[in-house]
């Protein structure tokens, strides 16, 4: 089940190349940051966590329970934070994200639509929502 908002230990480890931060409870996320940019390091590891549970939700695998922060052993260089995120406004940004797509039309159909200024992009949406029989999803307008 999706959860609204997740919470999870970050171990930043300061070193002289830069910031690596690691998630102990989810293998693979790996965000780093320059060196001596702790703000940085903590937007990119927001940042970076929402988008690894957002992949780990669409491939509908299990999400970690997060381990304490009282049963992390850190080097002396190492600092641990605690990262949250809410995931309602990531997986809308994720999910309104515009892809290209490439669509065929005769040359001369090309050619007046040019002529005449038409958004070839707006009209192929409206036509795939009316085909789908499709609301926009609530935030976007439909004829943007």
């Amino acid at each position: 089940m999706k959860k609204d908002r997740y919470a999870y230990v970050a171990i930043f480890s300061y070193e002289e190349d830069g910031i690596s931060i690691e998630f102990p409870d989810l293998p693979g996320c790996y965000p780093c940051a320059d060196k001596n940019d702790t703000a940085g390091a903590i937007a990119n590891a927001k940042e970076a966590l929402g988008l690894h549970l957002w992949g780990m939700e669409q491939d509908e695998e299990e999400i970690p329970a997060a381990t304490s922060i009282t049963k992390l052993t850190l080097e002396a260089h190492q600092v641990p934070f605690l990262v949250e995120v809410f995931m309602p406004p990531v997986r809308e940004r994720i999910n309104s994200k515009f892809v290209k797509k490439t669509l065929s039309l005769p040359a001369w159909l090309a050619a007046k639509a040019d002529e005449e200024g038409v958004n070839c992009s707006k009209i192929f949406q409206n036509a795939l929502m009316e085909y789908l029989q499709l609301e926009p999803p609530k935030g976007l307008i439909k004829n943007q």
